[in-house]
């Protein structure tokens, strides 16, 4: 539960924190499909367009270098550039491809916050290698 004095780095911490209770001492696998990335949090009731295409499913043993890769691929990923995304009057929109679309939408939010405080604990490491199979 979220109080009054919690921020989204926070709620990312947290999240962090129970993932790492779920899986301490289990064997764990995890899988991500990248398809249809909504500009809001996917467990709203309710959400808009998707702001990315599908680009495809993603695995690993580590879910901290799983989430960073798929963070990195939808974000900046330069051959699917038919984005369209509903960006304040002022921001520059010329060229969407090869940034953080994500950032774009929500520029107070930092995505990687939880990653690092997951790394911090133990749950997995942000370095990664993309292999394709």
């Amino acid at each position: 539960v979220m109080g009054a004095e919690d921020t989204s780095e926070r709620l990312n911490y947290k999240i962090a924190e129970y993932a790492l209770a779920v899986v301490m001492g289990k064997p764990h696998f995890h899988i991500s499909f990248i398809m249809n990335v909504s500009p809001e949090c996917d467990c709203w009731n309710h959400n808009d367009a998707a702001i990315v295409p599908d680009l495809g499913i993603l695995a690993s043993a580590d879910p901290v270098a799983l989430d960073k890769a798929c963070g990195r691929i939808w974000s900046s990923k330069p051959r699917y550039c038919t984005v369209t995304i509903a960006l304040p009057r002022h921001t520059r929109h010329d060229d969407l491809c090869g940034c953080d679309k994500f950032h774009l939408m929500h520029p107070d939010t930092d995505w990687l916050a939880g990653l690092r405080h997951a790394e911090k604990i133990g749950l997995g490491t942000m370095e990664y290698e993309l292999v394709k199979i």
